[in-house]
């Protein structure tokens, strides 16, 4: 009392906040009983300001329920300030203000739609907002703070600018953050246009804006000139350039190089500059500047913040660093689920210890988890681990998700269990068409090319195929010995109209199918045409070459190949070891064989010792290529044997063609062509009793000679879906009596040809 005598009421509160602790005064605050309005908001603010919007909650109830309440529409945009994350709070205040008819007030208005919108009560805040009688700029933008969806927001500001509202820098920088994408970013550009014109272009927060709206569109140059043109740049501002740059494949160095500059200048540091310098170091392969960041970002306290060492594992890993990925892995304090499923993608050898022990510690696993560990489960060849982790997906729902759906059909394709492939697509809701390229694959994989052919042509009825489509259905058509090349050609037709010819997938694919089906020359064509020429699409012209023969041609591509910059891999040798071998160049094939192997430092597989075995065979030095034999990693296979047994034959080595026939009819006791060949073998020699011996032999185990097929197309491209199958003496045909007499009518034509060249 004595207090409140001898300070005028006008000084009171500047008096009691600068001579008394918050406490006193919160206590003296109470005895005031008629306070003045810039009292009671002064100390609701400082409250809220010290964290305690409970305590100003308080206040504001107290002074409501004394005797001479006055309450004005300031206290109560206050009051619906402090409810923030008390939704239910926030609702009794807008019912007193519906009430008390505060509600008219747009700063009450503004602050109880500002609540509602970070308490994800959307609709109330749009409620409030349409009963507002003028809303002003404030008012739009509180509501344009609350939309999820981009495009309703952008109607959302056109109606704003409609209305003759004003755009400030909270507009701007808010509809920015909406046009990312397609129709939006139209409008975003027009906005850029209206910043330039109404001289907001110096507002750092509308610069940090529209880098970042550039950047997610990919239009890095766009976003750089902004950049550059900001006559002040901020954290935020060298922070979303630097995302831009690493987000974008092909502007690594810029993030690099931007990210020097950054430390230059000595502009501070966060978790985010680290996370882009770090990534960008990833993509360009740029070892050493990654460590210097990692060490740089030891020295400033982030090198256990979470995303930095998820980058820096993925970094390590791109740069084929394994063991410093490792071991970023395991000093990290805080593993969450990315960190987890980045280990699981790089190590695919202990994919799944480390998903027991992801789970056994807590960590939920999400869908691009078990993406990679199907994958890893998939290249790993685990097929039990492969239906558990099938089964622990049904069981958490995550079958439902399409890509890891996906992932499971080319798994099971690749574990050759089809029907686990029909089941899951037939289970998909919604296919996409990377569901339909891992059906496709998988059947072309498994030798079911006519159902890869018929899944294509169901597929391209309803989506749009794209490179990966055609690969599939290429490879099927060119192993099919049933499916016409016109399919191929109709294919070849389909990708030129969908601009899919340049690709270099879809090249590859197509000079690989003409190839196989005997039309090289068109294979020549598909190779020229393709803009570039990747390491598959020299492979796929040097093969072709090789399967017709020519090796003149072949060493004439693989020189090119090797001038042209690009490294051969295990299949480009193995075609030009096979192309050596047919043509007897036994020096330049072993010469091939040995540059593979210490110049380009490739590891040599069964499949190339047995090129070897072969050409050595064929050369008839026997000797030497029995000892090759003994080199092929695992042992020798059937077809490498099956091939210097025809070399013992032809050269007429019976030892030798013991030897090979008793290993091979070990490994294939009901397999004929090693009986006959080495039955052959003994009738040149003249030795008629083991000639018998064998003969005999196949009949006590019910060997039988396989039947050799040809196949004719005949039809137009609609009716030559399946080409037919006929083998000597076939009689199956239903038009097969007018064939034998075509046959014969050809047969005679020909004789009288050969009669009259005499």
């Amino acid at each position: 009392m004595i207090i409140r005598q001898l300070i005028p009421q006008q000084t009171l509160s500047k008096t009691l906040f600068n001579s008394f602790s918050f406490y006193h005064a919160h206590n003296l605050f109470d005895e005031i009983p008629n306070p003045p309005f810039v009292s009671l908001h002064r100390f609701m603010l400082n409250l809220m300001r010290q964290n305690r919007p409970g305590e100003a909650l308080g206040v504001f109830k107290k002074h409501l329920e004394s005797e001479h309440s006055r309450i004005d529409e300031v206290a109560i945009a206050l009051a619906s300030k402090a409810c923030l994350g008390h939704p239910r709070l926030g609702s009794q205040i807008h019912g007193f203000a519906v009430i008390s008819g505060f509600i008219t007030y747009a700063s009450v208005c503004n602050s109880l739609m500002n609540l509602f919108c970070k308490s994800s009560d959307f609709t109330t805040a749009r409620l409030i907002f349409r009963h507002l009688t003028n809303p002003d700029t404030i008012s739009y933008n509180t509501i344009l703070s609350g939309f999820g969806d981009n495009r309703t927001a952008i109607v959302f500001a056109r109606d704003m600018h409609s209305s003759g509202i004003m755009f400030d820098a909270v507009t701007c920088t808010t509809v920015l953050s909406h046009c990312a994408h397609g129709e939006e970013f139209d409008f975003g550009s027009q906005l850029h246009c209206h910043v330039l014109r109404s001289g907001l272009k110096t507002e750092i927060f509308i610069g940090n804006a529209l880098v970042t709206m550039y950047s997610k569109c990919g239009m890095i140059a766009d976003a750089d000139k902004v950049f550059c043109e900001m006559p002040r740049r901020d954290l935020v501002s060298w922070n979303a350039v630097l995302s831009g740059y690493a987000q974008e494949g092909g502007y690594g160095s810029k993030a690099i190089s931007g990210f020097a500059e950054m430390a230059r200048i000595g502009m501070g540091l966060d978790h985010v500059s680290f996370t882009s310098v770090i990534s960008a170091c990833g993509q360009e392969r740029n070892l050493g500047f990654g460590k210097q960041v990692h060490c740089l970002s030891t020295k400033q306290g982030y090198c256990t913040h979470v995303s930095v060492c998820n980058v820096l594992i993925s970094m390590y890993y791109k740069c084929e660093n394994v063991r410093d990925a490792k071991l970023v892995f395991e000093n990290m304090i805080d593993c969450n689920v990315v960190s987890w499923t980045t280990m699981i993608s790089i190590s695919e050898e202990e994919a799944i210890y480390l998903f027991r022990n992801m789970i056994r510690r807590g960590i939920y696993p999400n869908d691009v988890t078990f993406v990679g560990l199907i994958h890893a489960i998939t290249e790993q060849n685990m097929i039990p681990e492969g239906i558990m982790v099938h089964g622990f997906c049904m069981k958490l729902n995550f079958i439902s998700e399409t890509h890891v759906a996906n992932s499971f059909i080319t798994m099971y394709g690749r574990f050759k269990l089809v029907e686990g492939c029909i089941k899951i697509f037939q289970e998909i809701e919604y296919k996409d068409i990377i569901s339909w390229n891992a059906l496709i694959s998988s059947y072309s994989l498994n030798g079911l090319y006519q159902e890869a052919l018929q899944e294509f042509l169901s597929v391209s009825k309803e989506l749009k195929p794209n490179a990966y489509t055609f690969g599939s259905v290429l490879h099927a058509i060119a192993s099919s010995e049933s499916i016409s090349l016109r399919q191929g050609q109709r294919c070849h037709g389909y990708i030129r109209k969908l601009g899919l010819n340049t690709d270099p997938v879809v090249s590859g694919a197509l000079l690989d199918m003409y190839a196989k089906r005997g039309s090289i020359c068109e294979s020549l064509k598909v190779f020229h045409e393709s803009t570039q020429k990747s390491q598959f699409s020299w492979t796929a012209i040097i093969s072709a070459y090789s399967r017709h023969g020519d090796y003149e041609s072949v060493m004439e591509y693989f020189k090119k190949m090797v001038t042209d910059g690009e490294k051969p891999d295990s299949i480009t040798f193995l075609s030009v070891l096979t192309s050596c071998g047919r043509n007897g160049m036994v020096d330049v094939g072993i010469e091939v064989f040995n540059s593979m192997v210490n110049e380009y430092l490739v590891e040599p597989s069964p499949e190339h010792y047995s090129c070897v075995v072969d050409m050595l065979g064929r050369a008839g030095r026997l000797k030497e290529a029995e000892e090759f034999l003994g080199r092929i990693p695992g042992g020798p296979g059937i077809s490498v044997l099956q091939s210097l047994l025809g070399s013992c034959r032809n050269y007429g080595d019976v030892e030798m063609g013991i030897r090979v026939s008793d290993a091979l009819i070990e490994m294939e006791p009901n397999e004929s062509g090693s009986y006959v060949l080495m039955s052959n073998l003994f009738a040149e020699k003249g030795k008629w009793e083991k000639v018998a011996k064998m003969r005999r032999m196949m009949r006590d185990r019910k060997v039988t000679k396989e039947v050799g097929f040809s196949w004719a197309d005949v039809g137009n491209v609609e009716g030559s879906m399946r080409l037919h199958g006929f083998s000597s003496g076939d009689k199956s045909h239903p038009m097969c009596e007018e064939i034998y007499v075509m046959a014969e009518l050809l047969g005679s034509e020909m004789q009288e040809d050969q009669n009259l060249n005499i």
